[in-house]
């Protein structure tokens, strides 16, 4: 069934010529979390067939091949979380092959763990797992680390146990622990969701076992981050960003007329002063970024400027993520995405997480050329 349309609080009246992102104020009812808990549009259709391995990176024809296994090893009969109880019986055999013993004696990895740098195909290779997973859609879960973390913060944590732990498989994509609150957190869910017996799939440009180095007094929490990372076995994916590889350089930033027009052009279409947008972000919750995108075409934005702050810039990373899973084109005068963070942030602990925006919105800036000549 598909999701409930977002309810944003700009929706009064209709009007003409592009909205403004800065107007709308989404509410997501808890249920809406739960059922939106499926690989966005951008990757519906994918599948491990579909997934194009560069030849001079084996790992990642390596990484087809352990994940379809994977999969196949969480067919019907090995039963799903606590829902089915059949999962000690002779039925458990598929998913035995993976994980060994059964739930209550485990001492193993429980899922796998797909590391490598922003561009790869990580999120393609994840989001095939969960399509290939022989289950019905309420049967698996798919979502990324804020969107968890926020399903915890809506449901509470029991009721979100409860809920997951039913599933044959949970996929978390862009897993980063970026506070010592979440790394308790998801560290205490996952254990929770191993005992029911569910499957775990992540995806991260940091190996389990340095999630949060570089971010907070890691060794006070050291225990949670080993554990974390014990349940997980690390699939290590190689090469560089397929968003560009082989493409031209990414389009210069278009004059603030420019962006004005075409937005005015093109129906369905969003309009928004570049800063003007970064403070209303804060006033959003990020799980909320994707109702807020919800009915544009494309996304509009004047007088792209450096980001001030770490806070700003981690919530821009995650408005990025949104409009690129949701194939929204990015119209932009100002300074082009590249400069969009400074050096002290592309040196720091979220590099990767800046470098991951970079490559998204560039690749967003790309797709929406072909709209200036509508």
């Amino acid at each position: 069934m598909p999701p409930s349309p977002a309810e944003p609080a700009s929706t009064s009246a209709p009007v003409s010529g592009p909205v403004s992102l800065c107007a709308r104020e989404p509410r997501v009812a808890a249920e809406r979390l739960v059922s939106e808990m499926v690989p966005p549009p951008r990757f519906d259709s994918v599948r491990f067939a579909t997934y194009v391995p560069d030849p001079n990176q084996p790992s990642q024809a390596e990484a087809v091949t352990v994940l379809s296994a994977f999969a196949a090893g969480l067919d019907g009969a090995a039963g799903g979380g606590r829902g089915n109880g059949k999962a000690k019986g002779n039925n458990g055999k598929g998913r035995r092959r993976w994980f060994g013993r059964q739930p209550a004696e485990a001492a193993g990895p429980r899922g796998v763990y797909l590391d490598g740098g922003y561009g790869v195909g990580k999120t393609h290779l994840l989001a095939s797992l969960w399509h290939a997973t022989p289950a019905t859609p309420e049967q698996k879960a798919f979502g990324t680390f804020v969107e968890l973390t926020n399903l915890v913060g809506a449901l509470g944590f029991q009721q979100t146990v409860r809920t997951l732990g039913g599933h044959r498989l949970l996929c978390i994509d862009e897993f980063e622990l970026d506070d010592p609150g979440d790394t308790v957190l998801v560290s205490s869910l996952l254990s929770r969701l191993v005992e029911s017996g569910v499957a775990l799939a992540a995806t991260s440009n940091t190996l389990p076992g340095k999630l949060g180095e570089g971010r907070f007094a890691a060794a006070d929490f050291m225990r949670e981050i080993q554990g974390l990372s014990a349940r997980f076995r690390p699939l290590r994916i190689d090469g560089e960003d397929y968003r560009h590889r082989g493409l031209p350089e990414a389009p210069a930033p278009l004059t603030t007329e420019q962006v004005t027009r075409a937005a005015h052009a093109t129906g369905a279409a969003s309009l928004d002063d570049f800063p003007a947008l970064l403070g209303h972000l804060a006033t959003v919750h990020p799980s909320r970024y994707g109702a807020l995108t919800e009915g544009l075409r494309v996304a509009c934005f004047t007088d792209v400027g450096p980001v001030p702050d770490q806070s700003t810039a981690l919530r821009l990373v995650v408005l990025a993520d949104r409009l690129y899973d949701r194939e929204i084109p990015v119209l932009a005068s100002g300074l082009p995405f590249d400069r969009l963070f400074g050096e002290e942030m592309l040196n720091g602990g979220y590099r990767k997480k800046y470098f991951r925006a970079i490559s998204r919105l560039t690749a967003l800036a790309r797709d929406a050329k072909g709209l200036l000549a509508e």
